[in-house]
């Protein structure tokens, strides 16, 4: 991996052999869009936006332009099947490309969608939120979820490039600072250092450029990826207990302090490291405490159907090692820990 200033834009390449790109981080970089379609060779595009299409630069070839909706409720197989009956509609061919701007949603969906249209169309996002510019549009994971849970039905699928324009976060809503801020916030126990204090873009580039580490040496989460699930075992069950009323970032930062509490219940750190976790995550103003309505059994029900778990609970927990994946965590001492957590 290597990064590098350009005309004021960092680049951290994601080196995957014949699936390596790039990520673009700066002001203005997604009106470099016309030049990395023209070098793909793409005769038509199908643009899939949940932001205002003018906002986009004009690619010079004819494009589709398909209107998104942010959010978890959206992402589902019905929303990748009629994307893709647009995508034949048009005539998109695999010589074509697909661009998704928008949220973590979208890149998801559109990013699934176009690993299943004629089995694999080039796609290119350009992530429209804070919480898709530091996670979810890097890494090639694509999914979108079920009824019985978050992310289970997906593929992987390198983008061909990813465009982090950082002009696209000035019209954010506070909320969804906060919704990004819970990702940062947990690169502090994964191997990002201390990001607190530095500028965004700064903090965005250390998030991705970690994220490109971890994937470049684990593609497919068959052994270090899991290290990019740190607060998401309980974070993924807040968002489903809750019907996503607590959003991805959100149940990320109160999963983060779990997991600080839940490595010192088990002796892998001490308190004090425990207590950090708690700093770092108010420090970015993120909630931390659990929503008073949902039940400690109802959370280790949702837990359980966790990807990671292949046998009782599992949870990516620090440790004086560094942080591991830890599995068959004993369920009484999961139920107790969340028992002593703040609610409100």
């Amino acid at each position: 991996m290597t990064a590098h200033a350009e005309l004021a834009a960092t680049r951290i390449e994601v080196e995957l052999g014949e699936r390596s790109y790039t990520v673009h981080i700066g002001s203005g970089v997604r009106n470099t869009l016309p030049d990395l379609v023209a070098a793909l060779g793409a005769k038509r595009a199908a643009i899939v936006t949940a932001r205002p299409p003018e906002l986009l630069p004009d690619l010079g070839i004819p494009a589709l332009v398909l209107r998104a909706q942010d959010g978890e409720h959206d992402k589902t197989l019905a929303t990748v099947e009629s994307t893709c009956r647009q995508f034949a509609e048009f005539g998109l061919t695999r010589s074509d490309v697909v661009i998704s701007c928008g949220g973590g949603t979208v890149t998801d969906s559109v990013g699934l969608a176009a690993a299943l249209y004629h089995r694999g169309v080039p796609v290119v996002h350009l992530p429209s939120s804070l919480l898709a510019q530091v996670d979810a549009s890097v890494g090639g994971k694509t999914a979108v979820n079920l009824p019985e849970g978050k992310n289970l039905v997906g593929a992987y699928w390198q983008p061909k490039a990813v465009l982090c324009d950082t002009d696209l976060l000035s019209t954010l809503p506070a909320r969804e600072w906060t919704n990004g801020y819970g990702e940062i916030a947990r690169c502090h126990f994964i191997g990002a250092g201390d990001l607190r204090g530095l500028p965004l873009p700064e903090q965005i580039a250390a998030s991705v450029a970690l994220k490109a580490s971890v994937v470049m040496s684990d593609e497919r989460d068959n052994g270090r990826r899991h290290l990019l699930n740190y607060g998401h075992t309980l974070g993924h069950a807040l968002e489903r207990a809750t019907d996503y009323a607590l959003r991805h970032g959100e149940g990320v930062a109160i999963g983060t302090v779990f997991a600080g509490r839940l490595a010192a219940a088990l002796g892998r750190v001490s308190e004090q490291r425990a207590a950090e976790h708690l700093d770092v995550v108010r420090h970015y103003d993120l909630p931390w405490r659990l929503p008073a309505e949902v039940g400690t059994e109802q959370l280790i029900d949702l837990m359980r159907l966790d990807k990671k778990a292949t046998s009782g609970l599992a949870f990516v927990l620090d440790g004086t090692g560094g942080p591991d994946l830890v599995q068959d965590v004993p369920e009484q001492l999961v139920a107790e820990t969340l028992a002593a957590m703040p609610r409100g």
